[in-house]
């Protein structure tokens, strides 16, 4: 059997403006046969939060497992469903912080 490797199809980064709320927006994901396998999605502010390098709020699925970060607590995901849901979620989230 063939060796199968992730493939990397998402890599973006955002910078926010300071006359929005400032900081850095990331989002990353890995794919395996057109599904998304591995994520991450961040939103780092160190003037909101100082702590955990500035990770204001971010959702991943390191570990083995679908987990939320905000404001230094992880909290696992017990509800998850997909990749999609998990962007839908995260940006709701960051609307509290990010001025339109």
């Amino acid at each position: 059997m063939a060796n199968k490797t992730y493939q990397k199809t998402i890599d973006e980064k955002y910078i926010v403006p300071e006359r929005k709320g400032g900081g850095i927006i990331k989002f990353e994901a890995w794919q395996l046969d057109g599904v998304v396998v591995k994520y991450n999605m961040v939103y780092i502010n160190k003037s909101v939060f100082a702590q955990d390098n500035g990770r204001v709020v971010g959702y991943d699925n390191a570990h083995d497992f679908h987990h939320r970060y905000y404001f230094g607590e992880i909290v696992e995901i017990e509800d998850f469903v997909s990749y999609h849901d998990q962007v839908l979620r995260f940006r709701d989230d960051i609307k509290e912080f990010i001025d339109d």
